[in-house]
């Protein structure tokens, strides 16, 4: 049984990028945590092959949130692997499923107004880009305090702030945090994700100091890569 993280590397603005999803694997289950953006199934099925994980052997995928680097490579994996379940939170999986309007999309709707001309074009295109997501159902919900027996043992973590149903995941036998984006490795160190974004900043603090207070040994970040707790209890 182990964790896996992935380095799905991609360019954006003759920029090299990466984000990282994670799989949780044991005998019975492969969970891949998060997905990518959308178009990104070549990827992220390459990256997954390299880390000795076969894409049809997924059981399962786990969206921390509906953000569009998190779920926007989903419906393509789906319509590829039908057999796979979804699971999310039951705070976003309305928003995953497209019943409820995208708040991240609201949000960017509203900041237009506010900004500066010279980045108009870059705020109306990430509109048109979060209008164009595929949904998919959410065959499972999930809640703050869900155990599953996956790698023996991983509890659900209501993690809310960046979104209000963002979830984290815990393993403690592998003493390991899937931390989705309710925090980042910067400057060698845990931070909030992206705080300008965060839709509640204060919940986004109080989210990351309940992930710090886990003293876990390791961090597995979507942004920035793994933390190692050097400063781990004995």
């Amino acid at each position: 049984m182990e964790i896996i993280q992935l380095d799905l590397k991609f360019n954006y603005n003759d920029m090299e990028m990466v984000i990282h999803p994670s799989v949780i694997k044991d005998e019975k289950e492969i969970i891949l945590v998060d997905c990518g953006y959308p178009n990104m199934l070549p990827i992220l099925e390459k990256e997954l092959e390299n880390k000795g994980v076969s894409p049809e052997s997924v059981t399962k995928v786990l969206i921390t949130h509906h953000d569009d680097d998190h779920m926007g490579a989903l419906y393509e994996f789906k319509k590829k692997y039908p057999g796979i379940k979804v699971l999310a939170s039951d705070i976003e999986k309305d928003y995953i499923s497209g019943k409820k309007k995208s708040l991240r999309l609201i949000q960017a709707e509203e900041m237009l107004n506010h900004l500066p001309e010279e980045e108009r074009n870059f705020g109306l295109a990430f509109i048109e880009n979060l209008k164009k997501i595929k949904h998919v159902p959410v065959d499972i919900a999930v809640k703050d305090g869900d155990h599953f027996e996956w790698a023996g043992g991983c509890k659900i973590l209501s993690t809310p702030g960046h979104t209000p149903g963002h979830i984290s995941i815990y393993n403690e036998k592998l003493d390991t945090v899937i931390t989705g984006d309710a925090a980042v490795v910067e400057n060698e160190k845990l931070s909030v994700a992206n705080p300008q974004f965060a839709l509640n900043l204060t919940d986004a603090t109080k989210s990351l100091e309940k992930l710090v207070n886990l003293n876990a040994r390791n961090y597995f970040c979507y942004h920035g890569g793994t933390y190692i707790n050097e400063k781990q209890k004995e």
